[in-house]
């Protein structure tokens, strides 16, 4: 076929062409983490010429083929769960450290501590004055510290249900989203770049489900993706083009509990599973919390009410409450504090009564120690998370430089495969040229 040249240069003008695209979206693309670089292939293009009856084969030149994506299901499921793990790490601590920061700065320890300190110097002259009102002082300011210590670890809480609020409707966007994804994919034809574009969006909100929820997705045949969120019991979230409706509610003592188009399920990994968790620990906070409260309550209150005031009356109760948000001081008058054994005359300077009291604040037991068991135990479990925070995080890197080695795009090779490809263009071209002057020759011969 005299017209072969032509074609053959043509062909190999327009591969190169398509390569370069394809060379130059991987470029512009080195910076995402949600690309995944494309490849073209290429075939042989072969023509057939008949002389007569005889027919023979030829090669024509190059046919562009189809675009490929680089992928890997295993690195892929990797990245995913060493993120999931992460993400329900670093919820966690990071809920449970604004926890420890409400108890702690809300100086309820120091409050105890300088409670029974005002006591034990009462112990030594009880009649006086000063140092009644300054313990009366010291009881209102613990109480004080317990009413903190419950309104900014219920404001810690609120923030994490605020939180989980919040991404309760960003998941079902994504799982709309998702399902969307699968409907386009299901006509999408293979080896295009729009395939190799949802592709990406669907690994991209896979990923991005993943760190909220553990996940088990299946990747069908046709690219589409189901997802299953792992839990107690495992749910479906998208299935085809179908998505289900997550949902959050929070129980009176705050905990969170899930449900996946009305069936209701635990999660078992990502961001939610962290914060599901912070939050039962923010619940035994709180009972730990109130438990201490009416200790205190409960304490002074019966010491009051076996010991006799400096005029020899009977004592009241000192505290009023039900817990850590509504203690206070209901005693009226330091006077009042019965610090002599009942039935003591007016004037008493025997401290039995007191020192009663001060061994119940201060036992094993007592709210003292109780209360530094609490935030040494808090103190421990935050920094048993950092750890672990930190340690997941190496793992979740190493799991992410794996899926950019395979699926990436190395700049070092892409730019040589610009020089490549132009040196081919530049040699197609010629091709042309040197058919172009071959047949100008021939025409011109005579």
């Amino acid at each position: 076929m005299p017209t072969a040249i032509f074609t053959i240069g043509r062909s190999g003008l327009t591969a190169t062409r398509r390569n370069l695209e394809l060379t130059a979206q991987n470029v512009a693309n080195a910076e995402n983490p949600n690309y995944s670089r494309r490849t073209l292939t290429q075939g042989e293009l072969v023509m057939t010429g008949s002389i007569g009856t005889n027919a023979q084969d030829s090669l024509g030149g190059v046919r562009p083929g189809v675009i490929e994506r680089a992928e890997s299901a295993l690195v892929q499921r990797q990245a995913r769960d060493a993120s999931s793990a992460l993400s329900a790490a670093k919820s966690e601590f990071f809920a449970m450290r604004e926890a420890e920061s409400a108890i702690e700065n809300s100086g309820l320890y120091a409050g105890l501590v300088d409670f029974e300190a005002s006591l034990t110097r009462l112990q030594n002259n009880p009649l006086e004055p000063a140092l009644r009102l300054s313990a009366l002082e010291s009881a209102r300011k613990m109480a004080g510290n317990f009413r903190i210590a419950n309104g900014t670890l219920a404001n810690a809480r609120s923030l994490v249900q605020a939180e989980m609020g919040a991404k309760t409707l960003t998941m079902n966007e994504r799982a709309e989203e998702l399902a969307a994804i699968n409907a386009d994919l299901v006509g999408a034809r293979e080896g295009t770049a729009g395939r190799a574009g949802l592709l990406d969006a669907r690994d991209k909100v896979l990923r991005q489900l993943s760190e909220e929820f553990g996940l088990q997705p299946t990747i069908n045949a046709d690219g589409t993706a189901d997802v299953v969120l792992s839990g107690t019991p495992p749910v479906a979230l998208v299935t085809g083009a179908t998505a289900q409706t997550l949902s959050v509610t929070f129980a009176a003592d705050g905990t969170a509990s899930f449900t996946v188009g009305g069936t209701g399920f635990a999660p078992s990994g990502g961001a939610m599973a962290g914060r599901t968790s912070a939050l039962v620990s923010m619940a035994g906070l709180q009972n730990d919390l109130d438990a201490i409260a009416l200790s205190v309550i409960g304490i002074a209150n019966t010491a009051q009410g076996n010991g006799a005031a400096a005029d020899g009356s009977p004592g009241q109760p000192l505290f009023a409450g039900s817990g850590a948000g509504d203690i206070s001081v209901v005693l009226t008058s330091a006077t009042s504090l019965a610090t002599a054994p009942s039935g003591a005359p007016a004037g008493s300077r025997e401290t039995a009564n007191l020192a009663a009291l001060l061994g119940a604040l201060g036992a094993g037991n007592g709210p003292v120690t109780r209360a530094d068991t609490l935030l040494l135990g808090l103190s421990s479990r935050v920094s048993a998370l950092e750890t672990r925070s930190d340690g997941l995080k190496v793992v979740a890197q190493s799991a992410e430089t794996e899926l950019l080695r395979e699926t990436g795009v190395d700049l070092d090779t892409e730019a040589a495969n610009l020089v490549r490809l132009q040196q081919a263009f530049e040699a197609n071209s010629r091709v042309i040229q040197v058919a172009a002057e071959l047949f100008d020759t021939i025409l011109g011969l005579r």
